[in-house]
């Protein structure tokens, strides 16, 4: 009875001064409302304290460019849109560009409109209207928007895009926060015909058996960041490693969203380095 009663003693208070969590150790997902599962793009941090603070309203460019607005059916019976700037011949490359959770604005074109000039016009580029034709330069407003788009039209107007392309074409896919996430997602869903992913500071799909399926390799771009952050990155790392498949990443010392030249806090140097190796990854993809 009284070995007993003092080991009922030691176990309790063994239960009392046992350390507890320190802050930097706690689940990077604690208090944050997760929209659709961990595996999904940036909505599970829309409602976190801060993150809006993350992306400041972007200032307004002056855009006049090349491509066109087009559209194209997706197999709900709907149809989608997206801005292409053809390739200057016939060309069977094509690159997918995912808009950042304001939706597809110019800031995104213009940099459609890059990649085009600077992967020498051979290569077709689309930005994909993710949103269905809404836009906006509110930070709550996008919020919104990010959190009720619906993961089945969202995959639909990938496939669509696909199909434009046509089942010959060689797909790679770059995009920015919301978009970073979506270039992951579509490398997925195009299956034989991706050929690479270039990932800014998005979050990254954690289900191993579904990055087994990659067809190609993955370039990640990310910022210094609490949400995306570098135990998510390396958690990235593991599962990709895991799945047999090789990602090239750096964290850059700048926020989420420094690549935007619309972005208050953008930063120059840091855009600069990460577009070259987005830009070098993607010619040696597309052989050009």
């Amino acid at each position: 009875m009284y070995k007993s009663f003092l080991s009922l003693i030691l176990l309790l208070g063994a239960w009392l001064f046992q350390p507890k969590p320190s802050p930097e150790n706690k689940n990077p997902f604690e208090n944050i409302t997760i929209c659709h599962s961990y595996s999904d793009d940036m909505a599970q941090f829309v409602n976190a304290p801060g993150f809006a603070s993350f992306h400041p309203s972007p200032i307004q460019i002056d855009f006049d460019g090349q491509g066109e607005m087009i559209n194209f059916p997706t197999a709900d019976g709907n149809t989608a849109q997206g801005y292409l700037i053809k390739a200057n011949g016939n060309s069977d490359q094509w690159l997918f560009v995912y808009q950042e959770w304001w939706g597809l604005n110019d800031q995104i074109k213009q940099q459609a409109e890059k990649f085009h000039e600077d992967l020498d016009g051979k290569v077709n580029v689309i930005a994909l209207d993710m949103y269905d034709g809404k836009v906006t330069s509110n930070p709550q407003e996008a919020g919104q928007y990010m959190q009720s788009a619906k993961e089945e039209r969202l995959e639909l107007i990938v496939q669509g895009a696909r199909n434009l392309a046509g089942t010959n074409a060689k797909i790679a896919n770059v995009g920015w926060c919301f978009g970073g996430a979506w270039s992951l997602k579509s490398a997925l869903l195009n299956g034989e015909q991706n050929i690479a992913s270039v990932m800014y500071y998005g979050m990254p799909v954690r289900d191993v058996e579904k990055l087994k399926t990659l067809n190609s390799d993955v370039l990640g771009l990310f910022a210094t960041e609490q949400y995306i952050s570098k135990e998510i990155i390396e958690e990235f790392a593991a599962n990709m490693d895991k799945a047999g498949k090789k990602l090239t990443y750096k964290i850059f010392p700048a926020v989420h969203g420094f690549a935007n030249p619309s972005n208050p806090k953008y930063d120059p140097e840091a855009t600069k380095e990460a577009y070259s190796m987005a830009l070098g990854y993607l010619k040696e993809k597309f052989g050009v």
